[in-house]
């Protein structure tokens, strides 16, 4: 990866993991730390303030090493080893049924879940990151992976009339988004933004085999979790003035690590393209 490539990779996962372990902090106990706590049976065992302050610790301690890392390369790979720690302990509340709308049969219909698999691409980074000598294929399959998943798993639930309704507020808050609703009914429109999601997908795989796609594919992809982060400004839950972000700007902020995902995936086919 390029230097300048790396140094944004840095500054996007040392902005979103400073904001969100601050805020976090600032938040005090809440609901998804619970489930997490819940799933693996350790809710009694301290105050709930106490497992508040280790993730946002783990993510405040995330954040300084990207920092650190822009000017002291050595300290990237302990900087994917704390991520990848970071990342697996609420992924592993994915086997609970508490992520997942048992109203609408549990998995794969996915509720408090949503935010949970977002790890999924913290993993991957930490990943990366940690192990910076793997070849450029496997490079990009793993850092397309979490992009692709939450595409096409969140992007199949713009199908459903529940995710069509919970999504109406963001969309509607958004001047990129906000006037399909002017044309669209509330589910035509969600359905478009999961066609979207779906074509998006398509050319992130085809680009792995056909370089011309990779700009078009990477732009695409990429602009879902640019309008995501424009919500934090227009949509007026997003951000706090006691905690920096709301649980809602938890959920939105996430969406750079998908961005670092994109960096490293184009970083990856462009190797792959002057090898072969």
């Amino acid at each position: 990866m390029k230097p300048l490539h790396m140094t944004i990779v840095l500054l996007l996962l040392g902005i979103s993991t400073a904001l969100l372990g601050l805020s976090i902090m600032l938040l005090g106990p809440h609901k998804h730390i619970t489930l997490t706590t819940d799933f693996y049976l350790i809710t009694e065992v301290l105050p709930a303030n106490i497992f508040n302050l280790l993730a946002a610790l783990a993510l405040i301690t995330s954040a300084t090493l990207a920092f650190l890392s822009i000017k002291k390369e050595s300290l990237i790979p302990i900087l994917g080893y704390v991520l990848i720690a970071t990342s697996l302990v609420p992924l592993g509340s994915l086997l609970s049924n508490s992520m997942w709308i048992a109203s609408m049969g549990g998995f794969p219909v996915i509720g408090s879940g949503q935010g949970v698999i977002k790890y999924f691409a913290l993993l991957s980074i930490g990943i990366l990151l940690s192990k910076r000598t793997l070849s450029p294929r496997i490079s990009a399959w793993l850092s397309i992976f979490p992009v692709l998943l939450v595409l096409l798993w969140i992007g199949g639930m713009k199908f459903t009339l529940l995710e069509a309704q919970g999504i109406e507020a963001l969309v509607k808050s958004s001047p990129f988004m906000g006037w399909m609703y002017g044309f669209f009914s509330i589910q035509t429109t969600s359905n478009i933004i999961g066609v979207y999601d779906l074509i998006a997908v398509v050319l992130l795989i085809l680009a792995m085999y056909y370089p011309k796609l990779i700009t078009p594919a990477i732009l695409m992809s990429g602009m879902v979790f640019v309008v995501t982060q424009s919500f934090l400004v227009t949509f007026p839950g997003s951000l706090s003035s006691e905690t920096i972000l709301s649980t809602t700007g938890h959920f939105l902020i996430k969406d750079l690590w998908f961005l670092v995902c994109l960096f490293f995936y184009y970083s990856a086919l462009i190797s792959l393209e002057q090898n072969s």
